[in-house]
């Protein structure tokens, strides 16, 4: 009766179960991926899970916890510190600059130099010093804001120049430099 059945619908048994078979294998094989990565995350878990039980591991989390917190204190800590530091830094000197020329032509030789000397907010002083054959003299000058109240030799005004847009010079430097490689 059920080959009546089969071969009314114009089926044949053995394409039915051959049909069977493969799908069979394919589950087959389904069912041993799902096996080797079930053992995967068994190993995994074991691994993670090692001489730790449900207790001691949540302590763990706890202290990590911990720890992040201190290290966000001591983060805040050190950018107080650096906020500190960069003010301060803001006052000492840190810009330079020379200008070398020959005061009286004289000597022959540029030894009398104008030296300006700056801090972060561009105040400081510029030293001048003329040496004549037979004297040296000393001008000293105060500059604020980058500006100086006296009047200014050429050399002094572009040892100030120099010292002000100093970062500037560098820059540009840096970008011939870098220029010449290429």
């Amino acid at each position: 009766m059920n080959n009546n059945l089969l071969s009314n619908l114009g089926i044949d048994p053995a394409y039915l179960f051959i049909a069977l078979f493969v799908i069979q294998i394919i589950l087959f094989l389904l069912l041993i991926n799902a096996n080797m990565k079930y053992a995967r995350l068994k190993k995994t878990y074991l691994s993670f899970m090692k001489g730790k039980d449900g207790k001691t591991l949540e302590q763990s989390v706890y202290e990590r916890f911990e720890a992040l917190d201190a290290l966000n204190e001591k983060l805040d800590d050190n950018e107080l510190k650096m906020k500190y530091l960069y003010n301060e830094f803001q006052n000492s000197y840190q810009k330079t600059a020379i200008v070398r020329y020959d005061a009286f032509h004289e000597i022959g030789a540029d030894v009398s130099f104008a030296w300006t000397i700056l801090d972060g907010n561009n105040n400081g002083w510029i030293f001048d010093v003329m040496r004549t054959d037979k004297s040296t003299h000393l001008f000293l000058k105060e500059v604020v804001k980058g500006e100086s109240y006296a009047e200014l030799t050429s050399e002094e005004r572009e040892s100030l120049e120099k010292a002000v847009y100093q970062e500037e010079y560098d820059i540009r430097d840096m970008y011939e430099t870098n220029e010449e490689l290429e």
